[in-house]
């Protein structure tokens, strides 16, 4: 969708939704944003209406299905939704004496339950007027499950595969599904990595691009270039049991 006026986006106190926040700010523009750290929110918040955009925070945990409801059917009251972008999600470390039900369960609320938590509202509202545009945040490491980060991989892989499901199933409604794939991109995450980060990207130039496929209704926003091509071999050229190997190599988060 191009020139949306009405914008929400989750997890903005940081990372891709703050610049999120950013690029989409101007003088004709009303953006909801949400996150979990009232300081990092209120900065995010300052520098959008410096801009010159019309802000409302909220401070909110997307795991919460009925609070949530509540805000966004609140958010389309003031002005109906052009575009939700569910961005809010979690990547923790694991090692091999941990939890790993624990573990699961924490990173798929977030990612996968905070995701449905924000987009079935969205969908409910947007449908009635046969308008909107959703996109929701998954990763390239949601090309299949990597036994690096198990649940992390997992949840971006349940979600990349509902975004591209609900796209199909919600054409005949006028709305426009996305899914948002990106590499590594500075953020409060990727801060606590101790690894190499190939193709590492600023999230300023990264929220143009997502803005850019956003525009244009891609059904896939996948970047940088490279991850693109490496996603491509990986479902197309790669036979399996090469894959297992190289995986098995990649560092553990």
């Amino acid at each position: 969708m191009k020139n949306p006026k009405s914008i929400m986006i989750t997890g903005a106190s940081s990372g891709i939704g703050r610049a999120l926040a950013i690029e989409y700010a101007a003088p004709d523009v009303t953006l909801f944003i949400s996150g979990q750290s009232e300081e990092r929110l209120d900065e995010s918040v300052q520098i959008c209406k410096r801009i010159g955009a019309k802000v409302f925070a909220e401070i909110i945990d997307c795991r919460n299905k009925q609070k949530m409801n509540e805000w966004i059917t609140d958010c389309d009251r003031i002005t109906p939704l052009d575009l939700v972008i569910a961005n809010a999600g979690i990547s923790t470390s694991f090692g091999a004496d941990d939890d790993i039900s624990a573990h699961t369960e924490s990173v798929f609320e977030t990612n996968v339950g905070g995701v449905f938590n924000t987009v079935h509202p969205a969908i409910e509202l947007m449908k009635k007027r046969r308008h909107g545009q959703i996109a929701i945040v998954s990763s390239v490491a949601g090309m299949r499950g990597l036994p690096s980060s198990p649940a992390y991989s997992t949840s971006k892989v349940a979600v990349k595969a509902y975004g591209e499901a609900l796209r199909g199933y919600y054409y005949e409604y006028g709305l426009e599904i996305n899914v948002i794939c990106p590499g590594f991109v500075r953020s409060r995450m990727t801060d606590e990595n101790n690894f190499k980060m190939p193709f590492f990207m600023e999230a300023e130039k990264a929220a143009k691009i997502i803005r850019t496929g956003l525009e244009k209704n891609k059904t896939n926003i996948t970047f940088p270039w490279q991850m693109r091509l490496i996603t491509f071999a990986v479902r197309r050229i790669i036979p399996e049991f090469m894959l297992e190997r190289i995986f098995r190599k990649l560092p553990k988060k």
